[in-house]
């Protein structure tokens, strides 16, 4: 079996080798338990030891369920799948998702994957999100996520596709789109 690439950051961030965390495991019982129960646990065992436990909690209980054959890379709980394309960029988060709504507002593959019927867009300081529903009733989230230098990062993550296949077909999508969006954004 492929060593789960999970596995290295879950170590290295809880501080517990991935042994140590299938002890815990056999422990709590969380074979039985569904994903929820299971990050519930994970997270009491991990709250007061690090910085973001919410996070790490789901990484360590997918990454778990990954293991015992529960689910495959890129499948959520429910069965439907997620893909995510990230980049980083020389622009600052407000700037960022400005010319994210200019290009996807123009880019025919954008267009042809979204429905802009319910789009939204909602920001804080730390973030700015563009949300949408995909014409295969799929969701499309697109983030402006700050870097500590004062540019951003693009997330483009597709939510609830129906098959591992329409995964990696959106995955390929996004990769393509996000390259031309950087393209597009350097351009005079």
């Amino acid at each position: 079996m492929a060593t789960n690439p999970r596995i290295g950051p879950v170590e290295r961030a809880t501080g517990r080798t991935w042994d140590d965390w299938l002890r815990f495991m056999d422990h709590i019982g969380a074979e039985r338990l569904d994903h929820r129960a299971i990050a519930l646990r994970v997270y009491q065992e991990l709250d007061g030891t690090l910085e973001q436990v919410g996070w790490w909690a789901q990484s360590v209980t997918v990454a778990y369920e990954q293991h015992i054959g529960r689910r495959i890379p890129g499948q959520r709980p429910d069965g439907t799948f997620q893909t995510s394309v990230s980049r980083a960029t020389g622009l600052g988060t407000a700037e960022l998702m400005e010319r994210w709504q200019e290009f996807a507002g123009r880019d025919e593959t954008v267009q042809g994957v979204v429905d802009d019927a319910g789009l939204r867009i909602s920001g804080t300081d730390r973030r700015i999100t563009w949300r949408t529903r995909a014409r295969d009733g799929s969701s499309v989230v697109v983030t402006s996520e700050p870097k500590r230098n004062g540019t951003a990062t693009l997330v483009v993550t597709q939510i609830g596709l129906a098959t591992l296949e329409r995964n990696e077909q959106a995955r390929e999508r996004w990769v393509s789109v996000v390259a031309r969006f950087l393209a597009d954004a350097r351009a005079p």
